[in-house]
């Protein structure tokens, strides 16, 4: 099937698309309503607004560095994910998404490098915890997180994965353990973005990274603003010989151009990609 993210709740009913992810809270802390007429995505640890607001949330490395968009390698500010008043607000989220669609999908889940996080509250928990281990450690504030909000969503839960299918990369950047995360989520989410797609042999090797690493089902999300159509529309065939689902990520106008020429090639028996 195919997909759009958007977060112009008009078009998740465009009838070219067979899924609609909409954006109610992003990375930048913007917020709004949860809508009936698809997925509502919430951003969990990703938030400037949130961190340039109370600093005390963010995450710290062992080195005092703070991870914000002052960092070269951050393009948004983090919340650490031992919060625990930010996270019953998280929470609190899920349940109104979930309470406007059964289906609920979680952005931005996770400690936001290796290195992270080794703030006060962090370091006690840690101390006063069962594990001996750092890394174990935080892959079971994350699980619990997520085990949390699973049990608010009725329906399909989604989760977005950091484009990292190496084995063990995303456990130690994220502390995301995907076999834990499994018994809880339905369906994964791979965004795989470039600004042209004017090739696509890394899109396939991430692709069946991830086919080899998940038995659970995944979708791919592409980047759809200002891609040529006929680029866009080739993606999309090789991310779907892979993937569950494919979405395309906000420029609805531009996706619906590339399923209709895929639909009107289909029908005449022509295809696009090589021979």
């Amino acid at each position: 099937m195919y997909g759009v993210v958007t977060r112009n709740p008009e078009e998740l009913e465009w009838a070219e698309f067979d899924l609609g992810f909409y954006e109610v809270k992003d990375v930048t802390g913007r917020a709004t309503e949860p809508v009936e007429t698809g997925v509502n995505m919430v951003s969990c640890f990703g938030d400037s607004a949130a961190a340039e607001r109370d600093p005390s949330l963010v995450p710290v490395s062992e080195d005092g560095e703070r991870a914000t968009r002052d960092q070269p390698y951050f393009d948004w500010g983090y919340v650490c994910p031992t919060r625990d008043a930010y996270r019953e607000g998280l929470l609190e989220m899920v349940e109104d998404c979930a309470a406007a669609n059964p289906d609920v999908r979680l952005d931005d889940v996770g400690f936001p490098r290796a290195e992270y996080c080794h703030c006060e509250t962090c370091n006690e928990r840690f101390a006063d915890s069962e594990y001996d281990d750092r890394m174990e450690w935080r892959a079971n504030v994350v699980t619990e997180f997520v085990a949390e909000a699973t049990d608010r969503i009725p329906g399909t839960t989604y989760f977005t994965l950091y484009p990292d299918p190496y084995p063990g990369h995303l456990y130690e950047r994220a502390g995301l353990d995907l076999d834990a995360l499994a018994e809880h989520v339905d369906e994964f989410v791979v965004p795989l973005y470039d600004m042209a797609y004017s090739t696509t042999y890394w899109l396939e090797v991430i692709a069946s990274g991830f086919e080899d690493v998940l038995d659970t089902p995944f979708s791919v999300e592409l980047y759809a603003v200002d891609i040529d159509v006929d680029d866009l529309i080739h993606a999309a065939e090789v991310a779907d010989a892979y993937a569950e689902n494919v979405l395309f990520g906000y420029e609805s106008g531009n996706a619906r151009a590339a399923l209709r020429r895929m639909n009107a090639d289909a029908r005449e028996g022509v295809t696009h990609g090589e021979e």
